[in-house]
């Protein structure tokens, strides 16, 4: 049996906090914006503490979203009739496709903290309808290993299969271990993938880079390889640990970035701008 790809980490940092001002707390890029390439299929995601009237009514376009919630009760209003409260632990994946528009706020006086993914669509499929999937932490398979868990909620990991319904292949993972823990997680070697450090302090690959809380980094991964073919990345927790774990494989397509919209071209984006204040993509998300 051939061995298996072995991961290491490409590239890390440690995310850069701003205090933008009531309601708005914090906010940190742990995937910054501009780095499309290199983070492909991956576009951005934001850390952000915020209070009510933050991210209010506004619309997407092109693009997925995966919004996981660190702390506090997060609402959710969308102009198609959707309504929920997510909890700490809770995701919520969103298809914006050929346009969205909804709300997410902190639930009443709460301060929320989350992490919002934005994951692109290929030019195929920016034209879907759009839909949303409330991922319940209890409904997301618990593995345990040794020394810690691994709670999965996209793709098949550790013989679990997580409940996403995403349009394209990824993979999400949270690893919890206790200090000392080793833990080879694995994914299919020709998926991009990063890592984002929640608690502690972990070691990865064989080169055993040391990433404390709030470390983002990017992985090595085969970039022809097969996605029937998994590659090993080797964890070892220096202290008590718990980080989240994303793959999935890149689309080399073009990206264009604009506000709220991903498209593929400049002409898309102009469009998506007329079409929105033409009240194409329908009325306010209102509670």
């Amino acid at each position: 049996m051939p061995m298996r790809f072995g991961r290491e980490v490409k590239d890390h940092w440690l995310v850069d906090y701003q205090n933008p001002g009531l309601p708005h707390v914090q906010q940190g890029w742990v995937l910054p914006p501009g780095r499309e390439k290199a983070f492909d299929p991956f576009i951005l995601m934001a850390d952000d503490w915020f209070k009510r009237g933050t991210f209010s009514d506004h619309p997407h376009r092109g693009f997925q979203t995966i919004t996981y919630v660190i702390d506090g009760r997060l609402e959710h209003v969308d102009n198609a009739g959707g309504y929920s409260v997510l909890d700490a632990g809770d995701v919520q994946y969103m298809n914006a496709g050929s346009g969205a528009r909804h709300a997410e706020e902190a639930y009443g006086d709460d301060l929320i903290h989350t992490l919002q993914l934005w994951l692109n669509l290929p030019e195929r499929l920016k034209g879907t309808d759009s839909f949303y999937q409330n991922i319940r932490v209890e409904e997301a398979p618990v593995v345990p290993v040794e020394g810690g868990t691994v709670r999965v909620y996209s793709g098949e990991i550790a013989g679990a299969t997580g409940p996403m319904e995403s349009l394209v292949p990824i993979t999400m993972a949270e690893v919890s271990l206790r200090e000392g823990a080793e833990y080879m997680h694995v994914l299919p070697e020709n998926h991009n993938a990063f890592v984002y450090m929640l608690a502690g302090e972990a070691a990865f690959g064989e080169s055993g880079v040391r990433l404390p809380k709030t470390a983002a980094a990017t992985l090595t991964f085969n970039e022809e390889g097969d996605a029937s073919v998994q590659s090993e990345l080797k964890i070892r927790a220096e202290q008590r640990s718990r980080m989240l774990i994303y793959s999935g494989v890149p689309l080399r397509e073009s990206v264009i970035a604009r506000g709220p919209f991903v498209m593929n071209s400049e002409e898309e984006i102009r469009q998506a701008f007329f079409d929105f204040r033409a009240g194409k993509f329908g009325p306010p998300a209102e509670s």
